[in-house]
């Protein structure tokens, strides 16, 4: 005889919005994206400026904090787990900094921005080298206009520089939300969504109830909001910086 199926519809959906370790979720990856989006490209920014403006030893230098870039993130995530638990409590305690002589991946308070920190030395390599494309494509003749005019190097930033790196701006942007709301290695890595799952993002929670609860419809579910979620972002920001690259 044919097995019986039973179509349970939107249950699994409302299962969900009753339940709190999927909110915690949620908010942990917002807050997780909101900080690695201002670390990544204030990071980036800067970096490109001055990389920009280097005379000597550009291709060096340009070298050097690329190689975070082309290791794996668990590599990289391991190897800042031995910093956390070896290296920063012993300055911590050699400076007196109670809440440092401990690993901060142990602490509620300190896991989730010292994950993101990780994440920021490995992402920030790529928006690095956008922005300087960006950098490269401005006039010159731009620069020495405002100048004549007695502009400032904040002014010549925000009035010049800014406006050409917008289209690049919303790049890195995009890229770097994407990353946010689909991370996982960097937190599973360093702290498996603890302590107490303080660093349990979306898609930690998805594998958790998939791999190790057996939950798969409820996997399926949650795959699924986050990608309806990550959809309308993408599409809502591409709409809105579109608009303002044209004013």
């Amino acid at each position: 005889m044919a097995q019986k199926m039973n179509f349970i519809g939107w249950k699994n959906y409302k299962i969900l919005l009753k339940n709190p370790y999927f909110w915690n979720a949620i908010k942990t990856t917002v807050i997780y994206s909101v900080l690695l989006v201002i670390g990544v490209i204030v990071t980036s920014l800067i970096l490109s400026i001055s990389l920009n403006s280097l005379k000597k030893f550009k291709t060096l230098v340009k070298s050097v904090y690329f190689v975070p870039a082309m290791i794996g993130g668990v590599t990289i995530a391991l190897i800042w787990d031995q910093i956390y638990y070896r290296v920063i409590p012993v300055i911590g305690k050699a400076l007196g900094i109670s809440w440092l002589s401990n690993s901060v991946l142990m602490s509620g308070d300190t896991a989730l921005p010292a994950v993101v920190f990780v994440q920021i030395w490995q992402a920030v390599a790529m928006p690095t080298v956008i922005f300087i494309a960006g950098l490269q494509q401005i006039p010159e003749e731009q620069y020495e206009s405002a100048k004549i005019d007695g502009a400032t190097a904040f002014q010549r930033f925000r009035y010049v520089t800014f406006p050409y790196l917008l289209p690049t701006v919303t790049v890195n942007l995009i890229l770097t939300i994407k990353q946010g709301f689909t991370s996982f290695d960097f937190p599973y890595a360093l702290t498996g969504g603890g302590p107490v799952r303080a660093t349990e993002v979306i898609g930690i929670l998805i594998y958790n109830d998939a791999f190790k609860n057996m939950r798969f419809s409820m996997a399926n579910a949650e795959a699924c909001i986050l990608f309806v979620i990550v959809a309308i972002f993408s599409l809502t920001q591409l709409k809105l910086t579109s608009k303002g690259g044209t004013d």
